[in-house]
């Protein structure tokens, strides 16, 4: 009963507080100060899931979580790496492909280009690059003797050229006596048949072209640049990379997703930590506006906390009162910041897209990060961990004023009255 008329008694002294405008303003302060906290630290954690969940559905859907490539010269029999790979848990498919080098005109210079020479095939068992251009494209790419080519859109952009237009690559000549000099080249020209269009670096960097006719092109015969890897899991990629590697005869270079685009990943994890750590003192800062607001008003209660004690009520009681006066800025604080967090965490995406239309600028840049679109994936797990967290720095913040209106004197209280 004790406790009901406790948090009664903290209820009518958190309406009352209205009273004095000092106080109130102190304590729309902190509870205004936990809300953006809450808000920004939920909306912050969204936008990071979402660039993970880009990462490894986008990015790494598209470049392979490992590479087996040969050292000094092609790499033949590679079905038998996919054989051995089969018998290694945790390795999803394989696929081979073939690497060109090599540079294409555009206004005012060259652009570097890797092309990719792929096999259908196999290639659709570990890239989800067909999910990224048409039907009609993709089957291009299965003409193996046909010179067709598709390229980024970032890329195709560059060189304005569309499809059915043509496109000459530059590239060593493997095949003239002068070939280790460096002005020896030759032309190998290609028919744009489709784009595809990732919104990152890859679409200004690569290309794909059937493997048979890549394979011409180098005089590979049935031989391979490497075999690209798909695993489960895609933290696992070093480990199952290295086993199927070393259980190969043929010497090879071991390549993970964590060599090539690591640093994407361990950025994330970087802004994640460094703004969880933020926003977490930005609520802290705003709990102790909490401290403030009951110092104050045991101040200005002491003689309704002496006129309680007097008519019985326990110190323990007086405590609650106060906890619960506070722990009602908390709660209103971590309601609004979880509210409106989730609802732009929620929208995030669209709310960017309309801020660049707005605006007419660009937030994020494909020359510079992987996507040109800000992500977002709400998990509200995060945002159960941020309330809690919100919430438990308030309960922590009225301890003291608590504690120390619980120590009043009742005689001097009511003297100085």
């Amino acid at each position: 009963m004790s406790h009901l008329l406790s948090i009664w008694v903290g209820w009518r002294f958190y309406l009352a507080r209205q009273s004095n405008s000092f106080i109130s303003f102190i304590s729309f302060a902190s509870t205004a100060g936990i809300a953006l906290g809450v808000a920004v630290l939920i909306i912050v954690l969204s936008a990071m899931n979402g660039f993970e969940r880009e990462l490894e559905e986008r990015l790494l859907g598209v470049v392979a979580h490992g590479e087996l490539s040969g050292v000094n010269s092609p790499v033949h029999e590679w079905q038998k790496i996919a054989q051995d790979a089969k018998q290694i848990p945790g390795i999803a498919a394989t696929a081979p492909f073939i690497r060109l080098q090599g540079l294409v005109q555009k206004p005012g210079g060259f652009q570097g280009l890797t092309v990719l020479g792929v096999d259908t095939q196999y290639e659709k068992n570990v890239s989800v690059i067909s999910q990224f251009m048409t039907d009609e494209a993709w089957e291009t790419l299965s003409k193996g003797d046909m010179n067709n080519i598709v390229l980024g859109k970032g890329l195709a952009d560059t060189l304005a050229v569309e499809v059915g237009d043509a496109l000459s690559l530059y590239m060593p000549d493997i095949t003239a006596s002068n070939s280790k000099r460096i002005g020896a080249a030759k032309s190998y020209r290609f028919r744009v048949t489709g784009i595809f269009e990732l919104g990152g670096e890859l679409d200004m960097t690569t290309a794909y072209v059937p493997m048979a006719y890549a394979a011409s092109i180098l005089n590979m015969g049935e031989g391979v640049s490497g075999v690209r890897i798909k695993v489960d899991e895609v933290f696992q990629s070093p480990r199952l990379i290295r086993e199927l590697g070393y259980s190969q005869e043929q010497y090879l270079y071991l390549s993970d997703w964590t060599r090539t685009q690591g640093n994407l990943y361990q950025d994330i994890q970087l802004v994640r930590v460094v703004m969880y750590l933020v926003l977490a003192l930005v609520i802290a800062v705003a709990c102790f506006n909490i401290v403030s607001t009951l110092v104050m008003a045991v101040r200005d209660k002491q003689s309704e906390i002496a006129i309680l004690l007097t008519m019985g009520m326990k110190r323990a009681s007086i405590m609650m009162i106060f906890i619960v006066q506070g722990a009602l800025n908390g709660m209103l604080g971590c309601l609004l910041g979880g509210v409106f967090g989730v609802l732009i965490a929620d929208n995030l995406s669209k709310i960017a897209a309309a801020i660049e239309d707005v605006l007419g600028i660009k937030l994020l840049s494909a020359d510079v990060y992987f996507i040109d679109f800000l992500p977002s994936e709400l998990n509200f797990t995060d945002v159960a961990i941020v309330l809690t967290l919100a919430l438990l720095m308030s309960l922590i913040a009225t301890i003291y004023p608590a504690w120390k209106a619980s120590k009043t004197q009742p005689a001097q209280a009511l003297a100085g009255r």
